[in-house]
């Protein structure tokens, strides 16, 4: 069983600050710097934190072509030594790429066309569900069609009976179906993102968006959300990217005029081409048409370090998941 370390820089050796791609034995993979290469290790930098990877994990190691430089090309690792046996592991949250060739989700192309709000939603709407929780319900979208979902963090936060409503074309009509069996893959609580998957047994193949690229949309470019207000599914709004920098909380958000509502969360936010260019995650509530999204940047980044951010019910120590301190008054009555 690999184990990735957090280490410390002072403890490092030479620094080779190279941008590389190492792709482990088990099809997950990790990107940054290497900041050093031992002969039974690497040890890379993925921006938040600093990672050993054993040699023995490695299945290739990719490093980025810099100016000048020839072509880059996979570095295989050598056969590691024979070791005692370890004990069996649960596999990661990486599958393998889906038959259509584009991995784990789909990127955009940029050779999608723009069209009507009324053509896109009629086709999109498949790859939007509804989440429900004991303590309430969100929106969400598959990313590709083994099951993984994507919905906001406060949907599901402090729960694990989560089900997921699709709403299936069969017959030129849509059905609906329920799927209970939902597992918690990775949460980002300070990004407000939740990656989840259906694991029902009689789970079909589902329809899926791709991902956009919200740097390239324009102040007053049209889009539209599609969720589930106030559990009203399958609701289609429709407005304008009002800015792409509104700062709030210390985050950046794309503020739009397209109607967010309490059931909103976690759901799609739309360009003209049904490219996801954010996701929809929370409005003021004093006005109309202050809803704010989050950049699907932020998803991107998510879902490829999302080995990071997996979620473990047994084990108390999750990415970026903290035991609340003691409140002064518990503290004082222990006084």
């Amino acid at each position: 069983m690999w184990k990735l370390i957090l280490c410390a820089l002072l403890l490092l050796g030479d620094f080779a600050l190279s941008a590389a791609t190492v792709q482990l034995k088990d099809k997950a993979s990790v990107s940054g710097k290497i900041l050093a290469e031992k002969a039974d290790q690497i040890v890379i930098d993925i921006g938040y934190t600093v990672l050993v990877i054993p040699r023995n994990q490695i299945l290739s190691l990719l490093k980025d072509k810099t100016p000048g430089a020839a072509a880059p090309r996979p570095e295989t690792m050598p056969a590691p030594v024979m070791a005692a046996p370890e004990a069996p592991v649960l596999a990661l949250s990486s599958p393998p790429p889906s038959a259509g060739g584009h991995g784990f989700y789909s990127p955009s192309t940029g050779t999608l066309k723009e069209r009507s709000v009324r053509e896109l939603a009629a086709e999109l709407g498949a790859a939007v569900v509804q989440v429900r929780t004991p303590a309430g319900l969100g929106s969400g979208f598959f990313i590709n069609e083994d099951g993984f979902l994507i919905t906001n963090f406060h949907v599901t936060e402090g729960e694990t009976q989560i089900s997921v409503e699709v709403f299936q074309q069969k017959n030129n009509e849509l059905e609906r179906k329920i799927y209970k069996q939902v597992k918690i893959v990775s949460l980002n609580k300070f990004g407000d993102l939740a990656l989840l998957k259906v694991e029902d047994k009689d789970a079909p193949k589902f329809a899926h968006v791709s991902l956009g690229d919200s740097d390239t949309l324009a102040v007053g470019e049209r889009v539209f959300a599609i969720g589930s207000p106030l559990g009203l599914e399958r609701s289609v709004t429709e407005g304008i990217v009002s800015t792409k920098t509104r700062q709030l909380q210390g985050a950046l958000y794309l503020q739009t005029t397209a109607q967010i509502n309490p059931g909103n969360s976690g759901g799609p936010l739309f360009n003209m081409r049904g490219e996801v260019v954010g996701v929809t995650n929370m409005k003021i509530t004093s006005g109309e048409g202050l809803g704010f999204a989050i950049p699907v940047e932020v998803v991107t980044f998510f879902l490829k370090h999302r080995d990071s951010f997996a979620y473990d019910n047994d084990n108390p120590s999750n990415p970026y998941r903290y035991l609340e301190p003691p409140s002064r008054l518990k503290k004082s009555s222990l006084q």
